[in-house]
């Protein structure tokens, strides 16, 4: 892949950075079939989102939170209501136009087309193998640009290097092998493992299925099992109810028989019962009158009674009003003597009511005065301070002066000590002409000098008085307080004398009123008040009158009473002489026993039904016991053959994933990728680095297991470490080289334990492979026992960072040169940060190199270092584009001006 050309428009680091809403770049021109292209220019001048659109891909990957789907949107880097990206490109000899349209006008949309040069010269849709055409969705484009370039992962992780990648190093176990899986071509077997995988999880959720099935089976087979052991001995039942039906069929006939010969003899009892029936009437009819008799007699005596109840009650209320009047008039008397009781103290305060009104008056205006004294105060504190703020301003004022005095004194006396005095270059000297500048400055400084002396003067005798004034008035909030006390307490007195002395009227009436009420208590006789008044001769004559009738009425009571118990006594001799009458209760006992033989019949008659029912289950569940015996030898083949498959298919699913045909596969390519990577470090960088990858680590327990780490053996110290221990320019150094080859790092002597071939000679510096020597474990796995080895998540940053760089060009080697996926272009931003000035010639060296290994056109690159963008074969520079585009601006104001 080669950008050809490049237009962006509306994106917001192109409008920040050169201040124009449009960017055009024809990187055939600015090239001119360079090598090296170092894109350049100031911070922030939009480099960074120029080479992040330099692809084809969807994303900006210097930008982008994540990698994968949803970690990156064009809407956060566009600023216009419809933005564009429009890139040719060219890959494997045809011309290729990507366009992608951001609208944020309304609702957002992005759109994406991929365009191919057709033969007559047009630009056509890309239309893949599968029937995939480019119509403008996003995933059809993304489809596209993959079946043409390869997955995104593998593009930005070996070809291009964004600006705050993620380092190799980082790389889990999982994520590595599915990128060297992509280098070598082992997508198809990834997929079939996918296949197989998905098969074991479709025979997994079946065999859950038949699984539930068989646990269903066996709660049938409980369920059957309890219910025969509920039926258990129901044939030897069925003869017993036989014979209970018969026995109860036998007494039901007993009853009725019985129940028959009862109703025989009621019947022959119904005259007797009527004569008996009739004779109760008539004494029920006796004793009704005889109740209305009886209530007549008590609703007279009642009558009497309220008559003598209503002459008590009279009697009463006439007393307790009497009593009441007596009582209210010695109350009124009490309350006009405790009224009276006062008169001296009233008298007194009407005396002397006007002296403490005047005297409230005076205290309030002692404190009028004070609270005045006390303001007044307050603004010599307020103008005190003040006034100390001004000497303070006038201090610092008087310090600066002098010190620009001082400086121009000490500039005035430079004209004696300068030897251009008198000479013809007096004139031109600018220490001269400064001395005499601050000559004429030095009077205007010491007036001001003086002209703040004044002042302070001025400001300080002015505090003087002020303080005099504060000090005179500092006893002012005590006076205050004692005035305010002083005047509360006259405040208090003249309103204590005002309402003793408004009760003036009051005593005059109670003396009136206690004359009124002697008055009345001595012509009040106390005898009627009291509780032993005596009767009138009215009251006299009525309670007479009510004892009269009362004797009446008991007269009446007793004949009354005489008559109904000779009346009573008559009819109950009659009754007497009657047979006795008809028992119901046997009949009602009879019936009942019928009922019960009834009852029981239908019972006996049940338990003979429910018998023979149940022995017709029992042989029912003994056939469905057998059924389902058969059932559950089916369902338990079925397991067991499930099971079987499921353990192959998971089997073959591991062959087919990162740990089984790939993980060979990547074994057999380490000769190759240990070749490229030491003809890259040793034509780049000497025979100081060489670089291992391992896939298997050893657990605490000494195990081995499936991991991930890089290794480098530093040639200078004969140490190896880990690149997370080195420093960030080593670890870019390397990282630039890796990516291109991975070092095959397994003894020269011993077979690869994974591929069983023996690896070709290795061309590391002299120590590395040696430090390998006991490494059996794989590819790129360092033994236990290897020496002075250390994982790349150990080293320094520095080094770290150089390392990352060259994996990254090892891989993109590889691709180039293995897997017949080419791109002709590489890309790199800032990835020479944190080397020094040494090592980023030899970094360039290195690019250098690259190319010519893999064969690559050019490199466009971006750097902060000027020298390394000289070292380059051509330069893009921003900030020229800005200086025109600016002078464009200009013009067009100059323009509209004429």
């Amino acid at each position: 892949m080669q950008p050809l050309t490049l237009t962006l428009k509306g994106f917001r680091g192109i409008r920040d950075g050169l201040g124009r809403d449009t960017l055009t770049l024809d990187f055939e021109r600015l090239a001119d079939g360079a090598q090296l292209i170092a894109i350049a220019g100031a911070n922030g001048r939009g480099k960074t989102t120029v080479m992040d659109n330099m692809h084809p891909y969807l994303t900006m990957p210097s930008r982008a939170a994540v990698a994968g789907p949803g970690g990156f949107s064009y809407y956060d880097h566009v600023c216009l209501p419809e933005s564009e990206k429009d890139l040719t490109w060219a890959h494997e000899g045809r011309s290729y136009r990507s366009q992608v349209v951001v609208r944020l006008n309304g609702r957002r949309k992005t759109e994406a087309f991929l365009f191919v040069l057709a033969e007559h010269g047009a630009w056509v849709p890309v239309v893949l193998a599968d029937g995939t055409v480019s119509d403008g969705k996003v995933d059809t484009y993304a489809r596209c640009v993959e079946a043409l370039c390869g997955p995104a992962d593998t593009f930005f992780t070996s070809v291009f290097s964004a600006q705050g990648k993620r380092q190799l190093s980082t790389y889990r176990n999982a994520e590595i092998k599915t990128l060297l899986a992509d280098l070598l071509g082992q997508e198809e077997i990834r997929v079939i493992g996918q296949k197989a995988g998905e098969t074991a999880r479709l025979l997994k959720a079946g065999l859950v299925a038949i699984r539930h099935e068989s646990l269903g089976l066996d709660a049938e087979h409980n369920r059957l099992a309890a219910d025969r052991l509920r039926l258990d001995g129901a044939a030897g039942r069925v003869e017993p109810a036989v014979a209970a039906l018969r026995a109860a069929q036998l007494a039901l006939e007993v009853g009725q028989s019985r129940h028959i010969t009862l109703v025989a003899e009621r019947d022959q009892s119904k005259a007797t019962e009527a004569r008996r029936a009739q004779l109760h009437a008539e004494r029920q009819l006796l004793l009704a009158r005889g109740t209305e008799a009886t209530q007549a007699l008590q609703g007279r005596e009642q009558g009497e009674r309220a008559r003598l109840q209503g002459l008590e009650q009279r009697i009463a209320q006439r007393r307790a009003q009497a009593n009441a009047r007596w009582q209210g008039l010695q109350q009124s008397r009490r309350q006009c003597l405790a009224t009276l009781a006062l008169s001296g103290v009233v008298g007194r305060a009407v005396t002397r009511q006007p002296l403490a009104t005047r005297l409230q008056a005076l205290r309030s205006g002692q404190v009028a005065v004070c609270r005045q004294q006390v303001q007044r105060l307050a603004h010599c504190q307020a103008a005190e301070k003040l006034a100390e703020q001004k000497l303070q301003g006038i201090d610092r004022e008087a310090g600066k002066a002098a010190l620009r005095a001082e400086e121009l004194a000490h500039r005035f006396g430079l004209t004696r000590e300068v030897p251009c005095t008198g000479t013809d270059l007096q004139g031109q000297c600018k220490l001269l002409g400064d001395a005499r500048e601050a000559q004429s400055l030095i009077p205007s400084a010491n007036g001001q000098i003086a002209a703040l002396a004044r002042d302070k003067a001025q400001v300080q005798d002015e505090l003087a008085a002020i303080r005099q004034q504060r000090d005179a008035l500092q006893g002012a909030p005590q006076a205050l307080r004692l005035a305010e006390r002083r005047e509360e307490a006259a405040r208090e007195r003249a309103s204590r004398f005002a309402l003793l002395a408004a009760k003036a009227a009051e005593m005059a009436q109670a003396e009136s009123t206690l004359a009124r009420v002697d008055r009345e208590l001595a012509a009040l006789d106390l005898t009627a008040a009291g509780a032993d008044c005596p009767e009138t001769p009215d009251e006299r004559a009525e309670r007479q009158r009510i004892a009269a009738a009362g004797l009446e009425l008991s007269e009446e009571r007793k004949l009354h009473d005489q008559r109904l118990q000779e009346g009573l006594g008559r009819i109950d001799a009659l009754l007497a002489a009657l047979p006795a009458p008809f028992d119901d209760r046997r009949l009602l006992a009879a019936a009942q026993a019928v009922a019960d033989a009834r009852q029981a019949v239908a019972a006996a008659d049940r338990a003979h039904l429910a018998a023979a029912r149940d022995a017709q289950a029992l042989d029912a569940l003994s056939q469905q016991i057998q059924s389902l015996a058969q059932r559950r030898v089916q369902v338990d083949a079925r397991v067991a053959h499930v099971e079987a498959e499921l353990g192959g298919w998971n089997l073959f699913a591991r062959c087919m994933s990162n740990d089984g045909l790939i993980a060979l596969a990547i074994d057999d390519a380490g000769p190759t990728l240990s070749g490229l990577a030491n003809d890259l470090l040793l034509a780049c960088y000497g025979p100081r680095f060489t670089v291992s990858i391992h896939t298997l680590v050893e657990t605490g327990k000494g195990e081995q297991r499936e991991g991930f780490d890089i290794v480098v053996h530093d040639g200078e110290s004969g140490e190896s470490k880990s690149v997370g221990l080195m420093s960030g320019g080593e670890r870019v150094w390397i990282s630039c080289r890796s990516r291109h080859e991975i070092h095959y790092a397994e003894n020269p002597d011993m077979p690869s334990p994974r591929s069983g071939r023996r690896p070709r000679p290795c061309n590391c510096a002299a120590g590395a492979c040696e430090a390998m020597r006991h490494n059996t474990s794989g590819f790129g796995t360092m033994s236990p026992d290897a020496r002075g080895g250390k994982s790349l998540s150990l080293m320094s940053g520095g080094e770290r960072t150089f390392i990352d760089a060259c994996l990254t060009r090892a891989v993109a080697l590889y691709l180039a040169q293995n897997t017949g996926r080419r791109f002709d272009t590489l890309f790199s931003d800032e990835a020479d940060g944190p080397l020094d000035p040494e090592h980023k010639r030899m970094f360039m060296a290195m690019k250098r190199e690259v190319l010519q290994l893999g064969g690559y056109r050019q490199e466009f690159f971006i750097t902060q270092t000027p020298h390394l963008a000289t070292m380059a074969d051509a330069i893009i520079d921003l900030d020229a584009m800005q200086v025109d585009a600016l002078r464009d601006v200009a013009l067009v104001a100059e323009e509209a001006r004429m």
